[in-house]
């Protein structure tokens, strides 16, 4: 059986640049439904966000001659059959999200909403991972990577546990842990795009372009049935989510050979964790006085982090005897 090449980069390095990466995810969160709330209509900010990274990118591959030779690279490797067609379509999973909370995250709350997708984020790593679908072949399912997986789970619940709320339909938890599992799915293929292209930038142009198209449906269908936004906000850091989204995707694709989908996603969260409660404890969102099981959980992710991304070595045989 063939193995991956060890990346160049430490894995340490790799899972510190993700917890930032996480972190910029909150910020994003925090700006998008700012967005959203401003406008009455969160199809259209989402649209806004993906389609102002788009431009980004656009102007980027204009200035980047390795960005738009990669473009070459993944044509070929998809008329050649290296790459499949839904390898490219990782960017679909980012508009799912946007559906999911459109349609649930309202009735359930953020807290209920993160845990589920959190959860199947989780399990997508641990699956993906195993089965070998990221660009770093298959890993094994070790001890610590379950550990990890389950520790973060508590963490997170533990984190959000002082907003959970026994009245909402669970049933309806099914569409973010949908959303969750195709989040593990798009970094995993993100990253497949990135090594045949040979660049992150024409991983995170292609999922920009596919995630922008699919909400531009999705918004032109909504807003067909209950308006169209009459205004826009005029203060310009509403406007910073689709810069923010490609770091964060652009991040991802070029990582997930290092760290592994299961690892990327828990240095994420719990990069998400801490920005999230920064964030509460310097810019307050609302009245509400930050939890200790906030805290708590937000540490135990980090332990959470560095329990699955340990590597335990084989003992070296004895030649004696």
């Amino acid at each position: 059986m063939n193995t991956p090449p060890k990346p160049h980069l430490p894995v340490w390095v790799a899972i510190v640049a993700l917890v930032l990466c996480g972190a910029l995810v909150a910020v994003q969160s925090r700006i998008n439904g700012e967005l959203g709330r401003q406008l009455g209509d969160g199809f259209t900010a989402a649209l806004i966000s993906f389609g102002s990274g788009l431009v980004i990118l656009v102007i980027a591959l204009a200035f980047a001659p390795a960005g738009r030779r990669g473009l070459g690279r993944v044509r070929t490797a998809l008329r050649d059959g290296e790459l499949r067609w839904w390898y490219v379509c990782g960017g679909a999973a980012g508009a799912f999200l946007v559906l999911s909370q459109g349609l649930t995250a309202a009735v359930l709350g953020v807290a209920l909403f993160t845990v589920a997708i959190v959860a199947g984020q989780t399990v997508s790593g641990l699956v993906f991972d195993r089965i070998g679908l990221g660009p770093g072949g298959k890993r094994l399912l070790t001890a610590s990577r379950v550990v990890g997986a389950v520790l973060a789970l508590i963490a997170v619940t533990w984190a959000v546990s002082a907003q959970l709320s026994g009245s909402v339909p669970l049933w309806m938890l099914v569409l973010p842990l949908i959303a969750g599992l195709g989040l593990g799915w798009q970094q995993a293929v993100n990253g497949r795009v990135r090594v045949s292209s040979g660049s992150a930038l024409t991983a995170t142009f292609l999922n920009f372009l596919v995630g922008t198209a699919v909400l531009l449906v999705l918004m032109a269908v909504h807003s067909a049935i209950v308006g169209w936004p009459t205004s826009l906000p005029t203060a310009p850091w509403l406007y910073l989510g689709g810069a923010i989204g490609c770091i964060f995707i652009g991040g991802s694709a070029l990582l997930v050979r290092v760290t592994g989908v299961l690892v990327l996603g828990l240095a994420t969260v719990a990069g998400q964790l801490l920005a999230a409660l920064l964030l509460d404890v310097v810019a307050p969102a609302d009245a509400h006085p930050v939890a200790w099981s906030t805290v708590a959980g937000t540490l135990l992710a980090l332990v959470a982090v560095a329990v699955a991304s340990i590597r335990w070595k084989r003992p070296v045989a004895s030649t004696e005897g």
